[in-house]
């Protein structure tokens, strides 16, 4: 099964930030738009993606969530972190209509938050 783990990780727009996060004139939003096409295309290969595409929407605010959390946690490793992102998880802003149990989506945070600090390719599986 391919997992896509190959592929390059997510560059971000860091114009005029000079802090390696993405600037806050909207950079962010874009590289969001490449890093979420790139999950459309790659989740159905992912071992949680049960439901096939059509299950994808359930799946995308994670994805974002991980990504977002990670840019911001350069350099924390997810064992440190992962506590407080589920405890986050009911207040982020972008969760969605589906509101999904961190349980059930965590591995797909995992996923994106891998992509994003070059763990990709580590077991998924806690």
């Amino acid at each position: 099964m391919d997992t896509g783990d190959s592929m390059e990780r997510p560059t971000m727009d860091t114009t005029n930030s000079g802090t390696g996060l993405p600037s806050s004139t909207g950079n962010l939003n874009a590289t969001w738009d490449l890093e979420e096409k790139y999950w459309a295309d790659n989740f159905t290969g992912r071992p949680y993606a049960i439901g096939g595409n059509a299950f994808y929407e359930r799946f995308r605010p994670a994805y974002r969530y991980g990504w977002e959390s990670a840019q911001h946690n350069l350099g924390r490793p997810w064992e440190d972190a992962e506590p407080d992102l589920r405890a986050g998880w009911d207040r982020y802003e972008h969760r969605g209509e589906h509101a999904s149990a961190w349980d059930d989506i965590k591995d797909a945070v995992k996923d994106a938050w891998d992509r994003v600090t070059g763990h990709a390719g580590t077991d998924r599986r806690d």
